[in-house]
């Protein structure tokens, strides 16, 4: 069955553009497709469309920690095999690893890119094996084999990233009944997963989550305007009547698009 939701690009401001292409394509396997002195369009493989834009401003501030905006960006990777190249290579590389989780539904790794920005490379397991608990999905955090992953890699015989796209978007917002609302509404989501008052998480398709939402952190304020890090997230959905840009309650913008 066609998706009928795909996340399909996000664009970041970021301070030093070489530093942050750098780290993007030696890094964690980015293909760069186009390049100036301000903007840099990214792909998972030369052939496929840019999935992630860098665009240079060198004034731009970070964001104080109570504000909303990006948490992480997850890449999906096709088999767990791949997802097991993908960090051989990016511990290779030297890139730094914050995290490594099983979530039941999933096996991920979490990292930071110099401007601070969090970001997911993660397997999903069959959705036959995802975990329930009285008929609703039960995702879990705990430790992740990081040895069987490594040994589950495959030859480097194609692209690191061949077959990759983005997963889910995870977001730092100050509301979550009020987030959950416009998500909801704007992609057409429901909630597959509540943790107390502090996080939710919404999809299509009866995914596990397209999107992550967070109060961690006590966020009590929008995205200042101009602010390095998420700047726009591009997402397709069958049956939207036409392109629009959008605003979450917390100014963080999308652009939505028919999904043919």
């Amino acid at each position: 069955m066609k998706p009928s939701l795909r996340f399909e690009s996000i664009q970041l401001r970021v301070r030093d553009l070489a530093r942050s292409v750098d780290f993007y394509t030696r890094g964690v396997g980015f293909v760069a497709r186009s390049r100036t002195a301000e903007r840099a369009e990214l792909a998972t493989e030369r052939a496929t469309p840019p999935s992630l834009v860098l665009v240079a401003d060198p004034a731009a501030a970070r964001a104080p920690d109570d504000t909303a905006g990006l948490f992480h960006a997850a890449l999906l990777l096709p088999t767990r095999a791949a997802l097991g190249r993908w960090l051989r290579h990016a511990a290779n590389e030297g890139v730094s690893f914050d995290g490594f989780s099983d979530h039941g539904v999933s096996e991920a790794i979490y990292l930071t890119d110099p401007d601070g920005n969090g970001l997911e490379f993660y397997a999903d397991r069959p959705r036959e094996a995802w975990p329930f608990v009285e008929g609703e999905l039960a995702m879990g955090t705990l430790p992740l084999a990081v040895p069987d992953l490594l040994a589950a890699a495959t030859p480097a015989d194609e692209p690191l990233l061949a077959g990759a796209h983005w997963g889910h978007l995870h977001l730092r917002v100050s509301d979550l009944d009020r987030s959950e609302a416009f998500y909801s509404a704007a992609l057409g989501l429901k909630r597959t997963q509540r943790f107390g008052n502090q996080a939710r998480f919404l999809a299509a398709d009866d995914y596990h989550h397209h999107i992550g939402l967070n109060t961690w952190g006590g966020i009590r304020r929008p995205q200042p305007p101009g602010a390095l890090g998420f700047s726009e997230a591009t997402f397709a959905r069958v049956g939207s009547a036409e392109s629009r840009t959008v605003r979450d309650p917390d100014g963080l913008t999308l652009q939505i698009h028919d999904a043919r």
